[in-house]
């Protein structure tokens, strides 16, 4: 890492960085924390201002406690993946940083994930705002496929959004490279739950960048819908809730499902119909409806890929044509995961005083 990379950030702490303690900063003192925007399994991530150009970044501090051996290796995996991305639709990695001891991914700073603005009431995005917010995913993961990279946690809180409606793909701690040629086996204990494809929950090791495609279809869904689709609580439980939407898989449908490694622990008891089209016309028009079907295709040999679904007469040939939501500007606030679920706990806990002050 070369010096300019290091930067000492002087007191007081705060959570392990620090902030600028005057306004005679030196050079060295270079960051100011703004504010904590996102907590991960491999640390947290803070705004923090460039007290040298005013300018915002997220700092992704990365968690070293529980490493013995060094430098953890999902970050190491994570840095590696992104110093060779360059997409308007992936998050910038500007530099590393190191700063008393902990380490820190510097990245361009983006205003809001997906989970967040879809749970405000400011704005209203139209069916073009949606177009645009699902043409540029897909044109994310279709970049990262092609560079042979498959993200495997692609989900709300990893989806960023700018005020000026542009969307970049993040959190690339699971991702890895892939073979496109050869089919390579990898862990199936990846992609958040409520975003995981049946394949992985039906054991399957061995696949390729159509995991990221069933994800896809999962946020398809989320932004018409406003909330996750398939929520279940555990991997039993989230394969019913598929089938309620979907129906039962059959071979006729997935010709390889009878070959998965745990087919015949997680079958299904009784066969369910397709109730689709009925539960989502209310939201998505007959090509929308056509596009998030053929995403989330059981079969993840038939599913389409980032490519195709770019060419999909829902982008290609129904109206409107996708429009950036440059009204995100007009927002009062930042929004993010963090503060969504900090907003339902303190609902959560008014909810409880009133009802402990008045019992019904």
């Amino acid at each position: 890492m070369s010096p300019g990379l290091h930067a000492r950030l002087p007191e007081p702490e705060v959570d392990g960085i620090t902030r600028p303690s005057s306004p005679t900063t030196s050079p060295k003192e270079l960051y100011a924390i703004v504010s904590q925007v996102g907590e991960g399994t491999f640390g947290k991530v803070y705004k923090a201002r460039n007290t040298m150009t005013n300018v915002h970044v997220a700092l992704k501090r990365i968690r070293m406690e529980s490493e013995k051996d060094g430098f953890p290796v999902t970050a190491m995996r994570e840095i590696k993946l992104l110093q060779s991305l360059r997409h308007q639709n992936v998050v910038r990695l500007f530099e590393m940083m190191v700063s008393n001891g902990s380490v820190f991914m510097v990245f361009e700073y983006m205003d809001h994930d997906l989970t967040g603005v879809l749970s405000q009431t400011q704005f209203a995005f139209s069916e073009a705002n949606l177009k645009s917010l699902c043409g540029q995913m897909l044109a994310g993961l279709a970049y990262l496929h092609h560079k042979g990279v498959i993200h495997r946690d692609i989900k709300g809180s990893n989806i960023l959004i700018n005020n000026r409606g542009e969307l970049k793909l993040a959190d690339f701690g699971l991702a890895r490279f892939y073979q496109k040629r050869r089919r390579t086996d990898y862990t199936n204990r990846v992609i958040t739950l409520w975003y995981r494809p049946p394949e992985l929950l039906f054991g399957a090791t061995v696949y390729g960048p159509e995991v990221d495609m069933w994800s896809a279809g999962c946020i398809m869904l989320e932004l018409f819908t406003k909330k996750p689709v398939f929520q279940g609580n555990d991997e039993i439980h989230q394969l019913e809730v598929i089938y309620r939407v979907f129906g039962t898989p059959t071979p006729e449908r997935w010709q390889e499902i009878t070959e998965l490694p745990w087919y015949e622990l997680v079958k299904p008891k009784e066969v369910i119909l397709n109730h689709f089209r009925e539960l989502f016309r209310r939201w998505l028009s007959p090509a929308a409806l056509d596009l998030a079907e053929q995403l989330l295709t059981y079969d993840p040999a038939k599913r389409v890929t980032a490519i195709q679904a770019l060419e999909a007469p829902y982008f290609k040939v129904e109206q409107p044509p996708p429009e950036l939501p440059v009204g995100l500007s007009s927002l009062e606030g930042e929004w993010h995961e963090l503060e969504t679920k900090r907003e339902r706990a303190r609902k959560r806990r008014k909810l409880e005083n009133a009802l402990q002050e008045h019992p019904i």
